[in-house]
């Protein structure tokens, strides 16, 4: 197991699993990796009728925790357990709700920004067509009283 981050972080390497729960928390934010091998048994040759399932199951966050573990150390209740899941969530939630405050925001400054420079540039549209409408104008009249067919 490990991550995509310019460390290369390596979380665990196990050998021969049949059933294991592994926690860990990330060293940086970047996509987990997890690969898997499959080895056949002294004797055995590839052949397409041998499968194997793999399950795997995914906790993150607070949902991840051990909470029985705690609940040992700590002598807590099944309710003070359940007060501290909760707490953990909550707190997951509220760090998602700034981020994507955050997230808003930037964007909000970006649309600003990008609105104040159409605005100038269709200001500079504007007055470069006013001024070749008036260019034409002086342009065409002096032209026609050049040819004589206005006075």
């Amino acid at each position: 197991i490990s991550d995509n981050s310019p460390a290369h972080n390596e979380y665990g390497k196990k050998r021969d699993v049949q059933d294991a729960r592994l926690a860990f928390n990330t060293h940086a934010d970047a996509d987990v990796i997890i690969c898997f091998t499959n080895h056949l048994a002294d004797g055995f040759t590839p052949d397409p009728k041998l499968k194997r399932v793999v399950d795997v199951d995914f906790d993150i966050g607070a949902e991840a925790a051990d909470y029985s573990a705690l609940a040992k150390t700590e002598n807590l209740e099944p309710l003070e357990v359940e007060l501290r899941k909760l707490e953990k969530v909550v707190q997951e939630i509220w760090d998602e709700m700034e981020y994507l405050k955050n997230r808003e925001a930037k964007m909000r400054d970006t649309n600003e920004s990008t609105n104040e420079r159409v605005q100038w540039f269709s200001l500079l549209t504007l007055f470069t067509l006013i001024s070749l409408g008036i260019w034409q104008i002086f342009y065409l009249r002096r032209f026609f009283k050049r040819k004589r067919l206005i006075d």
